[in-house]
């Protein structure tokens, strides 16, 4: 009888077309599944807890397979880890039960935005922060990101190819932190709109540069239009920090590879 797994991924999404399968075979999901194939002997399809772009990493995507392959937990993050690219490794295995699904289980998503503040560009870190040339209000930025907690129509944030059916999501947390030249952006919700992350990291960049005031983010919110918005940031400091879920399914909360992030 088929057995339902879960699998946590990290991955550096800089060499990938992002998350999701493409005739190229060049994403995250192409590489795992191929890397299951041959760990199981046999095609695995894999679902995804939430799919990131082109360029854009992961800290904890959580996935789920069905299969009839008996193996140690240990032997499934071992075994898979042996056929994937050195960028991308599975972190945990476990057994779940049928009724978990890695997407409609969870219950909030998370993302990690990580910037450097330095009049020069990144250089060791490039592909793995964003770049702010310019000083860094944290006043400003966090009297923005207020604007932004709750339930609201996020039209403002969203790409004009996201295929959500509805803009209205509801942000729990924004939490901005800074360590030396690094700034830290954490984000909390039960659901992101395509390139939402990056759309108010735009904003809040401009009001941190001091380009726009700290009331522009409700500005920009109300009016429910893209345009309104700051041109959309980059996704080389993007994470996917991974869903979370009810604790009764026993599934860990963070990898490793979160750690690693000033």
């Amino acid at each position: 009888m088929p057995m339902r797994l879960a699998l946590g991924v990290s991955y550096n999404g800089q060499p990938y077309l992002g998350w999701q399968s493409q005739p190229s075979g060049q994403t995250v999901q192409d590489q795992l599944e191929k890397a299951l194939a041959k760990f199981c002997a046999q095609p695995v399809t894999t679902h995804c807890a939430g799919r990131t772009d082109t360029g854009v990493h992961g800290l904890m995507q959580v996935v789920h397979i069905d299969t009839d392959l008996v193996r140690e937990t240990a032997s499934w993050v071992r075994g898979t880890n042996r056929y994937l690219p050195t960028d991308i490794a599975v972190q945990w295995a476990q057994v779940v039960p049928d009724r978990f699904h890695c997407r409609a289980s969870a219950v909030a998503r998370r993302y990690v935005y990580v910037l450097l503040e330095s009049p020069v560009r990144p250089a060791l870190e490039s592909g793995r922060v964003g770049w702010s040339f310019r000083p860094l209000d944290e006043s400003a930025m966090r009297q923005a990101a207020d604007h932004l907690l709750g339930e609201h129509d996020f039209s403002s944030f969203r790409a004009s190819a996201c295929q959500a059916l509805s803009p209205v999501k509801t942000l729990h947390r924004i939490d901005i932190h800074r360590r030396g030249p690094y700034w830290r952006f954490e984000f909390e919700g039960n659901a992101f709109l395509h390139h939402m992350i990056r759309n108010i990291m735009g904003c809040l960049v401009y009001i941190g540069q001091g380009m726009q005031p700290p009331e522009w983010m409700l500005q920009v919110l109300d009016a429910k239009d893209r345009d309104a918005a700051a041109p959309t940031f980059s996704p080389n400091g993007l994470y996917f920090a991974g869903p979370v879920y009810d604790p009764h399914w026993g599934l860990p909360s963070s990898t490793p590879a979160f750690e690693w992030l000033p």
